[in-house]
């Protein structure tokens, strides 16, 4: 039986299978949070990378945004490269640092805790609302880019999408089945919407219904995600609540998120709608990457890692050692 994830040290995360690590996030009972980041914006701190950082604060798991699987680069990994302080400091320009093929390991290594990247099932023929924003081949919910994914060491794909990448819930249906074939059975796999993602048919809709979960778990969603209450109009706790059963009664998990630029709101703020998204019975909680560009304000990791769990368990996962 895998241990819970409130208790799971570094080496119990190592030798976790991903239905392991599923069991992890299930029986620590809502107070599992996932911290995002973009992975090739410049590190708040220069030489440490944003997902150390959040990891610092509290996070449980990583998930990588923009993360490219054909030019996989994480900025801030040690690099040994001489531009290195000149791309990430305010005197140069950000002008990305080198492809590493094993920088998810690498970046696991590092924080000692899963890595998740976003891939994205782009429909090519929906309106977008705004100008649409490119998506390459190596950031697209495709068989080639999940395979790559899980061979540079990814613990979890998350299927969502970007601001005006088009991305609907027809795609992701689809994209499900596809992923589930390519990586096999034990790979975990996301799926959701934080937002509309600039999809004109998912912005007149409640995003995500009913139906909509059973056919993402009938396509091999291991957990379906929903914006938390508060973060995208409409979307009242009770609202959240009701999409949430849907997803237990079906066996899988549910994980609120944070996608609308809110983690870089005051610390009242989060509390609220971390609070707000546990009672709704979210088993895992997101937040997302743009509090400042690339990473959620730091603070906030911690107050919303204080309100699901408390300081005893929020400290615990901040103080406990890389090597234990």
């Amino acid at each position: 039986m895998a241990r819970r994830m409130l208790d799971a040290q570094t080496s119990h995360l190592a030798a976790m299978t991903g239905r392991e690590l599923l069991e992890s996030f299930r029986a620590a009972e809502g107070r599992t949070l996932v911290a995002e980041i973009i992975a090739p914006a410049p590190p708040l701190l220069g030489d440490v990378t944003n997902a150390e950082l959040a990891r610092a604060f509290g996070a449980d798991l990583i998930l990588l945004n923009l993360f490219d699987v054909d030019h996989p680069r994480i900025e801030g990994l040690p690099s040994g490269d001489d531009d290195f302080f000149r791309r990430t400091y305010p005197d140069g320009s950000a002008l990305g640092g080198p492809v590493r093929v094993g920088a998810i390991r690498e970046l696991r290594a590092l924080v000692g805790r899963p890595v998740a990247v976003n891939l994205e099932p782009v429909d090519d023929d929906e309106t977008v609302l705004s100008m649409r924003a490119p998506v390459p081949p190596g950031r697209r919910a495709t068989a080639e880019s999940a395979l790559k994914a899980k061979e540079q060491g990814a613990s979890m794909i998350v299927l969502t999408g970007n601001p005006a990448t088009g991305v609907t819930t027809t795609a992701i249906t689809g994209a499900l089945g596809t992923l589930r074939k390519a990586v096999g059975s034990d790979l975990i796999l996301a799926a959701g919407k934080m937002h509309g993602a600039g999809s004109s048919r998912d912005a007149a809709s409640p995003l995500v219904d009913e139906a909509t979960v059973e056919a993402w778990i009938g396509s091999g969603a291991d957990i379906v995600l929903f914006p938390a209450p508060g973060t995208v109009p409409g979307l009242s706790v009770d609202a959240v609540r009701s999409r949430v059963d849907a997803v237990h009664r079906r066996g899988a998990l549910a994980m609120t998120t944070i996608g609308t630029s809110q983690e870089g709101s005051d610390e009242a703020t989060i509390r609220q709608i971390a609070l707000w998204a546990k009672s709704c019975g979210a088993d895992l909680h997101h937040i997302g990457d743009s509090g400042y560009p690339g990473i959620a304000v730091p603070e906030n990791i911690l107050a919303y890692s204080v309100a699901i769990r408390g300081r005893r368990h929020a400290w615990r996962r901040m103080a406990s050692s890389l090597a234990r």
